[in-house]
This record gives structure tokens, sequence and C-alpha cells, in this order.
């Protein structure tokens, strides 16, 4: 069954919303353990579950509903794992900053590129950030590399900060041969 363009009510976004509601207790079960294997394994299905969303919405069609709420989703979970990271000591706040930063700067610029009837699709480079920030963080969960490896999770999470730093400038540049095009065409 294919979704039109406008559906809200699809099993992608319901996936999607679900990814969303459980994130407070994967904040709750980083609290208070440094290396905690039911975190880790929570933060995996949360993570894992990004996968099946984006399945089904390519199986049975995108929304712009989808569209919104994946990148959000995404969002929530990264930033809200790093932020509880940075609480409890592990993740310094200076490289989480930054990348929540950019991902707020983006979301404004979506929103308003939406209302003008722009589409801002994920780059390639943009989706392999995400993933290394879901990896920094999986690593800073794991009780194995917690303490013992902790070069695995600062390595993964700078490099996450290189690169939402490249994407965030794509995205800028994107944005302004945008508006240049338009006021090209206005004239």
């Amino acid at each position: 069954m294919a979704y039109d363009s406008s559906a809200i009510a699809t099993w992608a976004n319901a996936v999607t919303v679900g990814r969303v509601l459980i994130s407070p207790f994967l904040f709750v079960l980083i609290r208070g353990n440094h290396g905690s294997w039911p975190a880790f394994v929570l933060w995996f299905l949360l993570c894992a579950s990004d996968g099946v969303d984006g399945y089904l919405a390519r199986r049975h069609g995108t929304t712009r509903s989808g569209a919104f709420l994946d990148p959000l989703a995404d969002k929530v979970l990264v930033l809200g794992a790093m932020f509880t990271l940075v609480n409890e000591g592990v993740f310094w706040i200076v490289p989480v900053v930054v990348i929540a930063a950019r991902e707020v700067a983006i979301s404004i610029y979506r929103v308003f590129a939406g209302a003008n009837g722009v589409t801002v699709p994920a780059k390639k480079l943009a989706k392999i950030k995400t993933v290394t920030q879901q990896f920094a963080v999986a690593f800073a969960l794991a009780p194995v590399t917690t303490r013992r490896a902790q070069w695995t999770w600062q390595t993964l999470l700078w490099a996450a900060v290189i690169l939402t730093l490249i994407t965030g400038t794509q995205y800028f540049l994107a944005s302004h041969k945008i508006a240049a095009s338009q006021a090209e065409h206005a004239v």
C-alpha cells in the first residue's frame, strides 16, 4: 500500500514517533551508569529502528510529515543521549554544543525552506554524520569501551564534530544557491 505524500498516519511515522517516546527511558538508563549494557542495547535498538522507518518509508512512499519527523527523532535521540552523557561527566560539553547548534540551525532552516515549498533532503555525508554521532554514543555506553577504551568514543565524537561542521557548511552554501536562484527568478 502506497501512501500519499501528505499522509501523516503511516507505519514509518509510527516507528519514528515510537523512537521519540521511548527515548526518555534511554536517558534514565544512562543516568548514574558509566557503561551500561541495558542502555547500550536500548540505544542499539533505537538506532536500528531508524533503518526500519526508512525501509518502511521507501517501501510505502515517503511523506512530508516523515521527512520532518525522522530527522527530528534523530536529533531528540542523539542530542538527548549526548546531553545526558555530558550531565554524567562522560562527554565534554563543547563538542556537544557545537553539534547541537548545527542541528538546531539546520532544523530551523528546514522549517523555513519547507514553508517556501523547498524540501531539504539529507545529504549522504549528513547521514554518515548521524551514524558517527550514534557510534560515539554507543561506544560511550558500552561497558567494554566506557572506561578502558575512551579513545574510541572520544575519536568518534570529534569526528562527528568535524562532519557536523562540514555538513552544516554544505547546507549553508546550498541555501545561498537556492536563495540566489529564487531572487533571479523573481526579477
